[in-house]
């Protein structure tokens, strides 16, 4: 096993995930570095930061540079200057996101470049071959991701056709040193959700990712979605939850016992100048910072909040200079591992609920959608335990 269980608290676990480029702590927030970079963030600002490992994207990097020029660096650690593990989405939800432009079949998906139009056929083995020549540490199945709302019976087609080609992932994947997740399909139906799970599980991974939930569906569905499929996954192997998402998000997942995350949000709210801080969000563009010589955040020891304030961070941001965006970036990056610190910490003194429930009905919790779920969940069911 690649998973290591160190403690659990309520519903909570802390755990080591050992790869082939080093150990992560877990639960772990991953930066989004879709074309070998997290933008605007050297490697070793990533590695200062507290980054455990970096994604990168399989169908992206395809299109460019293109496999081979990633393969002849060695991989895509060194071609990007990355030492740390990293993780490659496999391009199934950028397949889902260019629906116009793409057509499934069981072989694989025929799709327009995003890039220049051209077309392109990705397959499952395709996708494990790209990932191959990357390097990646973990690697991610082949899956089709369903639109929402969605009939249940085109949902139960679709993850029934990622489930065969998880199977033809992990044929295509064999002999690799580099570990191999699937991904749990079924929209917000739990029954199917359950059946994904078990049909990943007598495949066998290295881990279970949970996809297709961030396509526009509500909290309870989603919640609904999670918990079976997590209820359904091995005690034994790590969870990912995939494309998940505010701080919130990821203290209320946590809970259910999810282990990994990523999200583009730290990084795309940083370049707009939404910046999350202990007292919440912060509209650095808005006229009321601009006389402001405070730092962005007290409580924050990051590059940015330790020598910029406010008022210079709102000039450059009105400016739509470099500079402000690399800053804010660099600051949202901080905070998301600061909270996975503070996550894995309460876990570890065994009062992880205590530790939630200041955190979502606190400043940063504050009108994010997961609060406002945790906050009208009654006291004691099944989706959040005291």
């Amino acid at each position: 096993m690649i998973y290591d269980p160190i403690a659990a608290s309520d519903g909570a676990r802390l755990g080591r995930l050992r790869l082939v480029h080093g150990m992560v702590n877990t639960p772990a927030f991953m930066p989004v570095g879709t074309y070998g970079t997290v933008k605007g963030v050297t490697p070793d600002e990533l590695d200062a930061l507290g980054a455990p490992i970096v994604l990168g994207n399989t169908l992206h990097l395809m299109l460019r540079p293109g496999a081979n020029i990633v393969a002849r660096h060695g991989g895509l650690h060194e071609f990007m200057g990355w030492d740390r593990p990293i993780l490659t989405d496999s391009g199934g939800f950028q397949v889902w996101s260019l629906a116009a432009n793409r057509d499934l079949s069981e072989d694989g998906a025929t799709f327009a470049s995003p890039v220049d139009g051209s077309r392109h056929f990705l397959s499952p083995e395709g996708s494990i071959d790209v990932q191959r020549a990357l390097n990646s540490d973990v690697v991610m199945c082949f899956d089709e991701c369903t639109d929402f709302p969605v009939a249940k019976a085109a949902a139960a087609a679709s993850m029934k056709r990622s489930m065969r080609w998880a199977e033809r992932c992990k044929t295509r994947h064999a002999g690799s040193p580099n570990a191999l997740f699937g991904i749990n399909q079924g929209n917000i139906f739990a029954d199917l959700r359950a059946e994904s799970m078990a049909a990943l599980t007598d495949i066998g991974f290295d881990g279970y990712a949970i996809g297709g939930v961030s396509v526009g569906e509500s909290w309870p569905d989603k919640a609904v979605a999670i918990e079976a499929a997590v209820a359904a996954a091995p005690v034994q192997a790590p969870r990912y939850l995939m494309g998940v998402g505010t701080p919130a998000d990821l203290v209320l997942a946590v809970g259910w016992g999810i282990d990994m995350f990523d999200c583009v949000m730290p990084t795309r709210n940083a370049r707009n100048g939404y910046l999350f801080t202990h007292r919440g969000v912060v509209k650095i563009k808005n006229a009321v910072h601009r006389d402001d010589l405070s730092p962005l955040d007290a409580d924050c020891c990051c590059p940015t909040c330790c020598g910029y304030s406010r008022a210079y961070l709102h000039h450059l941001s009105r400016c739509r200079e470099i500079l402000g965006a690399r800053l804010n970036t660099l600051h949202n990056l901080w905070y998301y591992q600061s909270v996975m610190q503070r996550i894995r910490a309460a876990i570890a003194d065994d009062c992880y609920a205590s530790f939630r429930h200041a955190f979502l009905t606190g400043p940063e919790g504050s009108g994010s959608h997961a609060a406002e779920y945790f906050g009208g969940v009654q006291e004691g069911s099944a989706a959040v335990a005291y």
